[in-house]
């Protein structure tokens, strides 16, 4: 999963992502509002941790700017505002939750979990389909009730398409999601088609009831077979 962390404190910015990349998301961050809405512009992401007080403006104004663009769904804003106002402004624009400074991060890291299930997967910390299982907890693959590993970006890569079975997602919003900011350092998509074969030859080789096929020139689409 593909997390923004909008915080200007560059301390606490910097635990948030090393505790949040310890939990295997991909994590990108801004430090002002100007890189903050440059980014949410560009890029989806599966959750984005909003600070209010930004330099440059501030974080309510992004999250108008979310509510204009549709991407409102999973915010959570992490503020030392306290007051009554702010949270209900906050939560009227489309925020899904509100966590005061200080916080512990576990706290956090539990917030962002309940929120990516309850948008994503109806609340489920586990999807079904067909004959496969996927832990979103665990970060593990189940076929028939037998494990198969998966390394880290093959799993981001199933749990993506099984979020968007029967639909066509292209290279670049695929390479966006799993790999973030660092899919600008590659000159082409051999990493991820890299990936994909190893992941699509490991389904076929356990008689997945799933599929990725390639659709020649655009992208890739998840069937059940």
């Amino acid at each position: 999963m593909k997390i923004l962390i909008i915080e200007d404190e560059t301390e606490l910015m910097e635990v948030i992502r090393q505790s949040l990349e310890k939990e295997n998301f991909l994590v990108e961050t801004a430090e002002d509002f100007g890189s903050a809405l440059d980014k949410i512009i560009s890029f989806d992401y599966d959750c984005i941790l909003l600070d209010i007080m930004l330099p440059g403006g501030s974080g309510l104004d992004i999250l108008q700017e979310l509510k204009k663009l549709n991407k409102s769904d999973n915010v959570i804003i992490i503020s030392a505002k306290d007051s009554l106002d702010d949270k209900l402004t906050g939560l009227d624009l489309g925020a899904d939750d509100y966590l005061t400074k200080p916080f512990h991060i576990a706290e956090l890291n539990a917030r962002i979990k309940s929120v990516l299930r309850r948008k994503t997967f109806g609340g489920k910390n586990t999807v079904d389909l067909a004959n496969i299982r996927l832990d979103l907890d665990d970060r593990t693959l189940q076929i028939d009730n037998q494990p198969l590993p998966l390394n880290r970006k093959e799993f981001d890569i199933l749990s993506y398409m099984v979020v968007n079975k029967n639909r066509l997602v292209n290279k670049t919003s695929l390479a966006e999601h799993v790999w973030g900011d660092h899919m600008d350092e590659a000159d082409d998509y051999e990493f991820i088609y890299s990936q994909i074969k190893n992941l699509r030859k490991k389904l076929k080789e356990n008689r997945a009831g799933i599929e990725i096929q390639a659709v020649y020139g655009l992208g890739y689409k998840l069937v059940v077979v």
